[in-house]
């Protein structure tokens, strides 16, 4: 890296912990305000929840549909960042000795993703207390993380890139439009994204610097790891859609037949596919980044995998 690259990238880590200060905000304070959840409202937009392919249901199960998506996307969001935070502070590392304004930068980030657990732990309990007891969520997210963080530094944050660019495009294209949303809800990933804009920036510079560190091998097995890491995601969506149609079924308070039932989880597969996946894969600048690393050959095997996940 030349000296113009590293005055560039210096400020761009600078330009992070300025935002970082600006934006800061406290859960009680800020977000949550003294509100409660009000099953009313829907929790998690159209845009996301896919409701309008539910095609059986009433406009009242469509609400519910989003209600338990909307604890589900809290609960996917607290898992992320454990593996996130884990990895954010080993490549801290490399600057403790060295480049502070990095090192301030990413101990930001990590503080800030240690905030947002404890909002989406919160978010959990609160929508909790509004639904029908029953929902599961049963994925231990220090397991995830341990599995996720026995793959490569590359493929880790190429996932994490791929996660904050998505946190942002949900809540500018989605949760931020919606007029029929819930506020609080709306309000929690506001804040969520004032600060994930940062991140997608500081996880950016460190894939990139840790990439130009790689030979063409480690990188051609790490790109099988992320899409690995995909396949892995798949199979964690895969068992939430499970649960999350039989939480409906108890639920709705009607009878629902097989065929029906079998529907229902599908539009659930579907939707946290696209939430997960699909959503950043598909991001513009996650494409820009991404085909600047890559061969055309891994291109075309990540968009592969990509194609068994419909």
């Amino acid at each position: 890296m030349n000296a113009v690259s590293r005055l560039s990238n210096r400020d761009r880590y600078a330009r992070c912990i300025r935002a970082s200060k600006m934006v800061s905000w406290d859960i009680e304070r800020d977000v949550i305000g003294g509100r409660a959840f009000d099953t009313s409202e829907k929790y998690l937009p159209d845009g996301l929840s896919l409701t309008p392919n539910f095609f059986t249901l009433s406009e009242s199960e469509k609400r519910f549909i989003s209600q338990i998506q909307g604890r589900t996307y809290a609960n996917v969001f607290g898992l992320v960042e454990r593996f996130i935070n884990a990895k954010v502070l080993e490549v801290s590392r490399d600057y403790w000795l060295g480049d502070q304004v990095a090192l301030e930068a990413l101990v930001r980030f990590s503080e800030e993703e240690l905030k947002h657990q404890a909002l989406f732990r919160r978010i959990d309990q609160m929508i909790g207390e509004t639904l029908p007891a029953g929902y599961r969520f049963d994925v231990d997210p220090d397991a995830v993380a341990s599995a996720v963080l026995g793959k490569s530094t590359w493929a880790v944050l190429a996932l994490t890139l791929d996660i904050e660019l998505f946190s942002q495009l949900h809540y500018r294209q989605s949760i931020a439009p919606d007029d029929q949303l819930s506020e609080l809800f709306k309000n929690v990933f506001l804040y969520h994204w004032k600060e994930e804009s940062q991140h997608a920036m500081l996880d950016e510079l460190e894939w990139v610097r840790h990439d130009a560190t790689m030979t063409d091998s480690d990188r051609d097995k790490a790109v099988d790891e992320f899409i690995e890491l995909l396949g892995a995601i798949d199979g964690i969506l895969q068992a939430q859609a499970a649960a999350d149609a039989r939480y409906f079924e108890a639920n709705c308070g009607r009878a629902i037949d097989e065929a029906e039932t079998q529907s229902v989880e599908a539009n659930f597969l579907e939707a946290y596919r696209w939430q997960y996946i699909h959503s950043g894969v598909r991001h513009p600048h996650f494409g820009e980044v991404l085909d600047c690393l890559i061969s055309e050959d891994q291109g075309m095997r990540i968009q592969a995998a990509l194609a068994t996940l419909q």
